[in-house]
């Protein structure tokens, strides 16, 4: 998978007791938690569509809430969950766009499920049928204007955040397409850090006019589900932290905030659940 992530800098993981967020005094991941919410996921043995579904039956609502507030504060945990569960709000009062953001992560989530049916792969085609899916009905004027679609790669440039980093549109393809196969050589044993070095590295060549977080959240999600690791919430509360760790790689390079990241909200994502089956071996 490229230089990035065989080489650089030494990605050390510590176990160091800890409190609840996961880290200790000095800011160390500690891999309790973590290696639990492996086993609990590996003992899962999911193998079709069905199984995940039952999997994530109480959490594709929060993993659509979480990633859809984090770029849009209107989204609520209310309206998505009544979307997932009945395909519809009712006495909604918030925007349009909004709404159909939120029908449109339902979308997703069920494409996501018939692409692990299928085992299909991360594929250029597969990330852009995410985006179209996430993003339908919802480009404003002047995007559409500037000849810019869903599901298509970007004509103009977008710059967000306080680094201009992100790839021009007319090299978005070929990076993407090196992106990808960097990920060939994906195993359960490596899966972290290639779900790491995907969604940084998605962030910065930027592919899209608009829902990049999006896409690079449910990118990440299905690679490490494919290969057996839990998906992760990104929990919209500490967004802060985690535009740190993406600007870490925009800035510097430097993959292990995100990945030290991602371990902590594993924990996060899947700590109730844990201490659920805890309780009953107790």
């Amino acid at each position: 998978m490229g230089q990035h992530l065989g080489q650089g800098k030494t990605q050390t993981v510590t176990h160091t007791p800890i409190g609840r967020n996961g880290a200790d005094s000095t800011g160390r991941v500690f891999m309790g938690g973590y290696e639990k919410a492996l086993e609990l996921w590996r003992r899962k043995n999911i193998t079709t569509d069905a199984g995940l579904a039952e999997a994530l039956n109480a959490y594709s609502v929060a993993f659509a809430y979480h990633s859809g507030k984090i770029e849009n504060d209107n989204v609520t945990y209310n309206d998505t969950r009544e979307i997932f569960e009945h395909d519809g709000v009712t006495a909604y009062t918030g925007d349009l766009r909004t709404l159909f953001e939120i029908r449109n992560a339902k979308e997703a989530y069920e494409l996501f499920l018939c692409a692990f049916r299928d085992r299909r792969s991360l594929d250029e085609a597969f990330i852009k049928a995410l985006q179209f899916c996430l993003t339908k009905n919802t480009y404003d004027t002047r995007r559409w204007q500037l000849g810019e679609r869903p599901g298509e790669y970007k004509c103009h440039d977008y710059v967000t955040g306080r680094e201009e980093v992100e790839a021009a549109p007319e090299d978005v393809a070929d990076e993407m397409r090196e992106l990808l196969e960097e990920l060939r050589d994906v195993t359960s044993e490596n899966v972290l850090k290639a779900a790491a070095y995907l969604h940084a590295k998605f962030e910065n060549i930027h592919p899209f006019a608009d829902g990049n977080g999006r896409v690079g959240r449910l990118a990440m999600n299905y690679l490490l589900v494919l290969h057996g690791h839990p998906p992760i919430i990104i929990h919209e509360e500490d967004r802060k932290e985690y535009y740190a760790a993406l600007e870490a790689w925009d800035t510097r390079q430097e993959l292990v905030p995100l990945r030290e990241f991602l371990i902590r909200q594993t924990q996060k994502t899947w700590e109730k659940q844990i201490a659920r089956v805890e309780g009953l071996k107790g």
